[in-house]
């Protein structure tokens, strides 16, 4: 009596393609959450590959050493057909299941290339408060939203504002960034102040951003004005770059304030000399979810921010740090005073913020919730 083998046969699993569509992939807030997402989700469940429209950015190499295909489709200008079209024929060739656009430029140019090339599942990403969107832009996002799964924003406040404008509420899910844990810094202090010919008991604060009119750096500027009325020790750092460099400098002499103030540039280096801030500082007067007030939390250092959403989200007062009215410069150095003054106070309120941030705003988690979402879509 001949017997049969039993055969097991194991299911075959089927990675499901992911597209992610972002305007550049230069070391900002939307393109370093984009650049964890995409090298963290499971590579048994997820095929992701990556589209820069106008060019890479130091965010690139770290993304193709992960394995993550990147294209660069060198976009031009505002209105470009070309690279419509280049972006439309990449997206056919890779035939994914799931598009993710990232922020307006990508968000307007890669929906519609998706939607042209038959793309079944549409996902697009706002990661800010956008008060500068005119009528016809706002027009957009209403149209491609009917046309678009989910919006993933990264806080209420982004959610609200668009919810005001016209969006459907129910496309929305809120998803928070995500940062990894502090790996130490490559500089020391007595290296730092060496760097920047500061005395030893110099006393930093740092500000880390585009110098753009939406981070009223100028706000920040005064604030250390009204510091430097009141003690000698305290240096304000001001780390990044951007078109408002020149006007701010000038506006630094007129103060007369250029020996304690410093313009440092852009720094790839930023989050290793967050340890050694005293305070950190945002004046924005709108933001999405803050990735640097995140990073300085991570690193235990206390926050004084401009009670906007975003960093409402982030930001508890008198437990974390503090947050003052938009345009407070007073506020701003009276808190900060607060946290010189008061070091077992500054110690308390960073150890919390840190407790908080890697608790709560983990890449681990900012991964597994968009993973969730693709498996709901797919």
């Amino acid at each position: 009596m001949s017997q049969r083998r039993a055969v097991v046969r194991h299911p075959r699993i089927v990675t499901k393609r992911i597209l992610h569509i972002i305007p550049t992939l230069d070391r900002s807030g939307a393109e370093k959450q984009l650049a964890l997402l995409a090298a963290g989700l499971p590579k048994n469940e997820f095929d992701v590959h990556v589209c820069a429209l106008t060019r890479g950015g130091p965010l690139e190499e770290p993304l193709r050493a992960a394995g993550i295909p990147v294209r660069i489709l060198n976009k031009a200008r505002k209105l470009d057909p070309a690279a419509f079209w280049r972006l439309k024929r990449h997206v056919q060739s890779l035939r994914p299941e799931l598009v993710q656009t990232w922020i307006f430029a990508a968000n307007s140019y890669g929906r519609a290339a998706a939607l042209s090339a038959g793309v079944r599942h549409l996902v697009a990403s706002e990661r800010c408060v956008d008060p500068w969107k005119v009528w016809h832009e706002l027009a957009i996002d209403r149209w491609l939203a009917k046309r678009t799964d989910r919006i993933i924003v990264n806080s209420t406040g982004v959610r609200d504002f668009y919810v005001n404008h016209g969006l459907a509420p129910q496309k929305f899910a809120v998803i928070s960034g995500g940062v990894p844990p502090a790996n130490g810094t490559a500089i020391s202090r007595d290296a730092l102040l060496a760097e920047l010919g500061l005395p030893q008991d110099a006393r930093l604060i740092g500000a880390v951003g585009r110098l753009w009119p939406q981070k009223r750096i100028k706000d920040l500027i005064w604030a250390a004005d009204l510091l430097k009325v009141i003690r000698s020790d305290v240096h304000l750092l001001l780390i990044g770059d951007g078109p408002q460099r020149e006007r701010l400098e000038r506006f630094r002499y007129q103060v007369r304030i250029e020996d304690k103030v410093h313009f440092l540039g852009h720094r790839d280096d930023a989050a290793q000399l967050m340890p050694h801030f005293d305070a950190l500082w945002l004046a924005s007067e709108y933001e999405g979810l803050p990735n640097v007030v995140m990073e300085a939390m991570s690193q235990g250092v206390p926050v004084v921010a401009t009670d906007i959403p975003g960093n409402r989200d982030l930001v508890v007062p008198g437990e974390t740090g503090y947050l003052v009215p938009v345009g407070d410069r007073a506020g701003i150095a009276r808190n900060t005073n607060r946290l010189l003054d008061n070091a077992d106070l500054a110690r308390q309120l960073g150890e919390a913020g840190r407790k908080r941030v890697l608790s709560e705003f983990t890449v681990e988690k900012m991964i597994a919730r968009h993973a969730e979402l693709y498996r709901e879509l797919l």
